[in-house]
């Protein structure tokens, strides 16, 4: 099993920055990708970023391009977010997510391991 944790999450202004991070814990010594979902209120769980693991590509949705930057600290086992410009419709609760194997990396059923979420809250 692995557990994920996520902090950083919070209330900010529309166009300011929010720094998200996930400690991961456990059978970590087989990760091949970590990443980010997010889900508004009534809406599906959205794919944000990706990061394999093991060669550090990352992969981004078409909303977040630009603005948001994913990053791990493999010595820490530890991923990150960095959102910048945020916009109101960046508010949703936060998930971080690993798997252990190749899976496609913007369809969150693949994903074995979730963390409990973090609130983002963007205000106009």
């Amino acid at each position: 099993q692995v557990q994920l944790v996520e902090s950083g999450g919070g209330l900010v202004q529309a166009g300011g920055s929010l720094r998200l991070s996930c400690a991961a814990s456990g059978r970590i010594f087989r990760t091949y990708i970590m990443g980010w979902f997010r889900q508004a209120p009534g809406k599906e769980r959205d794919f944000v970023a990706a990061v394999n693991w093991i060669t550090g590509t990352t992969y981004y949705g078409d909303s977040v391009k630009g603005r948001f930057t994913i990053s791990r600290d493999s010595a820490k086992m530890t991923l990150y977010l960095q959102m910048n410009s945020v916009k109101p419709e960046d508010t949703a609760v936060y998930y971080c997510t690993s798997a252990p194997d190749y899976i496609e990396y913007y369809n969150a059923p693949g994903y074995p391991y979730w963390g409990q979420g973090t609130q983002v809250t963007v205000s106009s």
